[in-house]
């Protein structure tokens, strides 16, 4: 039992501080106090706002988090209930705030929640520096805050140079950018957006790099591959090769050992008086050429044989 207390405490710790970590994601990204000419609220009223951004690529729901411009909630005297007192929260009942990776919410200053879903109560002072906060849903972890300079001009905003960036700074109303990703100016090109988000060239060397290494890598996984396959069919071929020389060299023994259990005979015949067939052919051979060479026998049914002196001949 004990133990399922503790696994289930762990549990807990650990779903806690993904939420927390989860709420540090969202930051304040935008604020306007003079709106005269920006946006607009449903009931066609321009009231200051505050966006938030998601900077991570998970979606946070921000329903329950508190938003305040009462510096006296930085007092840690304060209870609980005195703090939250002093917030105003975000409502449940608007599917925007479930916040998708990368996305932003838009809140309305100055108004009450009967008003809309994205209407809340914290107050401004356009004339006098206004400090922010952003605490998460228990009312005392302070997830983000900025004070906005006093006397901004009209329609001006105080943001982020990008979203999340550390620097801020007052942006024209040309280039006020509400419910979207911040930027400097609105004609920037590629290329000062590059040089705005990587001021030192560290983002495009790693993605180069990133680039090139990955294509070595399949270039020597492909011929790594290709080189394996070619490898084996040349060891099939070799073996194939090798078997079929291995059964022709068989082959030739098995017929030599056969020559050598059966040794080829010789037959000759031979006729009633013991004379071989082979002498009447020579015989005839001869006395065939003989005619060819018109040389031929003076008797009909005898072979005449001229006499020739020899050496050997007898006296």
């Amino acid at each position: 039992m004990k133990r399922f207390k503790l696994l289930t405490s762990l549990l807990v710790l650990g779903c806690l501080t993904v939420f927390g970590q989860g709420a540090k994601n969202i930051k304040i990204n935008e604020v306007m106090t003079r709106n005269t000419a920006n946006i607009v609220d449903e009931y066609n009223e321009h009231l200051p706002w505050i966006e938030l951004a998601n900077v991570s690529f998970t979606t946070f729901n921000v329903r329950g988090m508190y938003i305040t411009t009462d510096t006296a909630v930085l007092n840690k005297k304060l209870s609980v209930p005195e703090r939250v007192s002093k917030m105003s929260i975000i409502p449940n009942n608007e599917t925007r705030t479930n916040m998708g990776g990368r996305q932003h919410l838009l809140l309305f200053l100055n108004s009450l929640p009967a008003k809309g879903s994205t209407h809340i109560t914290a107050r401004v002072d356009a004339d006098q520096p206004l400090w922010v906060g952003l605490f998460d849903g228990n009312g005392v972890d302070l997830i983000d805050s900025v004070t906005v300079p006093a006397a901004m001009n009209e329609n001006t905003s105080y943001a982020r140079q990008k979203d999340g960036a550390d620097v801020w700074e007052v942006k024209p109303a040309d280039a006020v950018t509400p419910g979207i990703e911040n930027f400097i100016h609105i004609t920037e090109s590629k290329v000062a957006q590059i040089k705005r988000d990587d001021p030192h060239g560290f983002g495009i060397t790693v993605l180069s790099m990133g680039i090139v290494f990955s294509c070595l890598a399949l270039l020597w996984i492909f011929f790594t591959i290709f080189g394996r396959i070619m490898s084996h069919r040349q060891r099939e071929k070799h073996a194939s090769a090798k078997r079929a020389h291995k059964e022709r060299i068989i082959a030739a023994q098995e017929e030599d050992e056969d020559e050598r259990a059966f040794p080829a005979v010789t037959i000759t015949k031979r006729t009633a008086d013991g004379t071989d067939d082979d002498v009447y052919v020579a015989v005839i051979s001869m006395a065939l050429k003989e005619y060819m060479d018109d040389i031929h026998d003076l008797e009909s049914g005898i072979i005449t044989i001229s006499p020739k002196q020899t050496k050997w001949t007898r006296v």
